[in-house]
């Protein structure tokens, strides 16, 4: 593993996630600041995630074919203009329409996470790719302890539409960043074999793309499970900030505070558990199990009678989140041949942005009907499916019991050597 790059591009998503992580616990209240209901909001979250999906496969198709640097730029570009909108949108032109554009405009130039795993999987070897991938976790954990209460304390001194705007400066430094000190993790060559389709490449978003990728063995069984691990996860992640609001009746910066400690758990889950858990179970058992532990603290989620236990099931939630969203591109990583890794990684995060984007409007829809409860309790029942499912599929899968042999094989490897 080349410990400089895996920094560098570290120090990027970080710089991204933080800015991002400024505005996430302030959305419910622009939602609310325009008096609209949460399908609303959740519409708002969806817009987002239903351009992700088209825009993070093309992107990831891109960064295999020209390199991963320039993408990173194009991205980092449009997620400047869409916080830039954004804060005029709560601010200076204030308009609900100006804020569904600015969110539109930062989903469709957000694949740059997809980028940066793929970049991470051209630096690290299969044995230390899933540490490697989990540190992209750990750093987004990063982002998200101190980026929520950064934003909620920046609302409050000047005002709502202020860490927008902060966020948008932090998307300038970040492309300085990765135009003067990031180098390329593609050589000329790989780049130039890939634009001509030597070996092929990884598939663009299309319903024959992912209907190719889903026959696939083992590979389709991830992709499946993947889509049921992200329908749930979404509603965690979109839906909190309302079911607080609602439930807890929480302030902004109250949120903030709450998703500033789920950081410091996703931090701990995927910067520490996550290698040593890796390196010593069978990634298809953690599959499998995660995706069981996920369907419990769902339920949790759903049932918490206080503020208390709602933030000690977040411990159960943080694991079975970190683990999974880890081991689902590492091992897909690993399921593919080596010039399809951006690609298919690209394919997955638009299925990633599918579900976020059928979520919020579920969730915010059932939130709305039948109460705070109601998106855990739906999440569960997903995570139950989810979880016969992988059980069948990918746990003792011949591919699965391979990538582990091989991996041993190259760990005793270099220990003879």
């Amino acid at each position: 593993m080349n410990r400089k790059l895996v920094f560098s591009i570290l120090l990027v998503v970080f710089i991204d996630l933080f800015g991002l992580s400024l505005v996430i616990p302030l959305l419910p209240g622009y939602v609310t600041m325009f008096g609209v209901a949460e399908t609303t909001g959740g519409l708002l979250f969806a817009s987002y995630a239903f351009m992700q999906m088209i825009g993070a496969p093309v992107l990831g198709r891109l960064s295999d074919q020209y390199g991963r640097r320039p993408v990173l730029i194009f991205s980092i570009t449009g997620t400047a203009i869409g916080f830039i909108l954004m804060g005029l949108a709560t601010s200076v032109l204030p308009s609900l329409a100006l804020l569904f554009a600015a969110r539109v405009i930062a989903g469709a130039s957000g694949g740059n996470l997809s980028v940066a795993q793929a970049y991470i999987a051209d630096v690290t070897d299969t044995t230390n790719r899933a540490k490697g991938l989990g540190l992209i976790g750990a750093t987004f954990g990063l982002g998200f302890i101190f980026g929520p209460a950064t934003g909620g304390i920046l609302s409050e001194l000047v005002d709502a539409s202020f860490p927008a705007y902060v966020a948008a400066a932090l998307c300038v430094a970040n492309l300085l960043l990765v135009f003067f000190w990031l180098p390329e993790s593609l050589t000329p060559a790989a780049r130039a074999a890939r634009r001509e389709g030597v070996g092929g490449s990884g598939p663009e978003f299309s319903v024959a793309a992912l209907a190719s990728a889903l026959r696939r063995p083992f590979v389709g069984s991830l992709l499946v499970t993947r889509a049921g691990f992200m329908m749930a996860g979404a509603l965690v992640q979109t839906v909190s900030g309302f079911y607080m609001i609602s439930k807890f009746q929480l302030t902004p910066s109250e949120i903030a505070y709450v998703l500033t400690y789920v950081g410091v758990l996703s931090v701990i889950v995927q910067g520490v558990v996550v290698g040593r858990v890796t390196a010593r179970v069978r990634e298809d058992v953690l599959i499998v199990g995660c995706v069981a532990l996920m369907a419990g603290a769902m339920l949790g989620w759903a049932l918490a009678p206080s503020l208390w236990l709602f933030n000690l099931n977040q411990v159960p939630m943080a694991i079975s989140l970190g683990l999974l969203s880890t081991l689902m591109s590492s091992t897909l990583s690993k399921s593919v041949r080596p010039h399809e890794v951006g690609g298919m990684l690209g394919l997955g995060a638009s299925i990633d942005s599918a579900m976020r984007a059928v979520s919020p409007i579920i969730g915010g829809y059932i939130l709305e009907q039948y109460g705070p409860s109601a998106p855990g309790a739906f999440g569960s029942i997903v995570m139950l499916v989810v979880f016969g499912y992988a059980f069948t599929t990918i746990y003792n899968h011949p591919v699965a019991l391979g990538l582990r042999a091989a991996a041993a094989f190259a760990t005793g490897s270099r220990k003879s050597d």
